[in-house]
């Protein structure tokens, strides 16, 4: 009998649902894999895309976790601060198998104390915040560091669950996902990094992060 393995996101409003839907759809086919979609309560979670993910677990009904996620967005400011959301990181990293991110994720975790000491990616606006709280800012699509594992932004989040998945079911594994799932980019557009997206195209992100405050 396969043994469950229970697989954690963090929700919020304003949560940037790729940053947990992306990893969630290839994790939840790692043999034995239960995934929890996790808030403060079970209402639904207004997302930065308009609509809304209804939570499977509250903080009391979730179980221990093996991999706890923070997917990022917007929504992630409100909550650098709340005690209730850093206090359930905190229990569920200090037991976690695996302590994960998405994006700006990455900043929850730091200011739950869970990153210092670490290496970590951060979706690229947001990276230079991570000394922050003692962790060591990557700019790469997958960072680890023992059992820490973090994804940059947003789509990053499939390549990081990919790697995710060989950790916890091997590699044939993660491969065999990858197919299921056709995972074979070829974007039409080479502007996805600040490299090469060019200087009138980062201005027009960075207007727009700016807007978001």
């Amino acid at each position: 009998m396969t043994q469950a393995i229970h697989i954690g996101f963090l929700l919020y409003p304003g949560v940037t649902q790729l940053d947990a839907t992306g990893p969630a759809q290839i994790l939840s086919r790692v043999p034995g894999a239960v995934i929890h979609m996790i808030w403060k309560t079970c209402d639904p979670v207004l997302t930065d895309a308009g609509f809304s993910i209804n939570p499977t677990d509250d903080f009391d009904s979730c179980p221990d976790l093996d991999v706890v996620c923070v997917p990022g967005g917007m929504g992630q400011r409100a909550l650098m601060s709340d005690a209730e959301v850093l206090g359930f990181l905190t229990r569920q990293g200090e037991q976690a198998r695996y302590v994960t991110s998405v994006c700006s994720g990455s900043l929850l975790l730091g200011a739950a104390g869970l990153l210092k000491g670490y290496r970590s990616a951060c979706h690229w606006a947001f990276r230079d915040l991570l000394p922050l709280f003692g962790a060591e800012p990557v700019a790469e699509r997958i960072v680890r560091d023992r059992n820490r594992m973090s994804g940059g932004g947003v789509t990053a989040g499939i390549d990081f669950g990919l790697a995710l998945a060989a950790e916890l079911a091997g590699e044939d594994v993660a491969r065999t996902i990858q197919l299921f799932v056709e995972y074979n980019p070829a974007p039409p557009f080479d502007a996805g990094s600040p490299e090469r997206a060019g200087p009138e195209i980062m201005a027009r992100v960075r207007a727009a992060l700016a807007a978001a405050d």
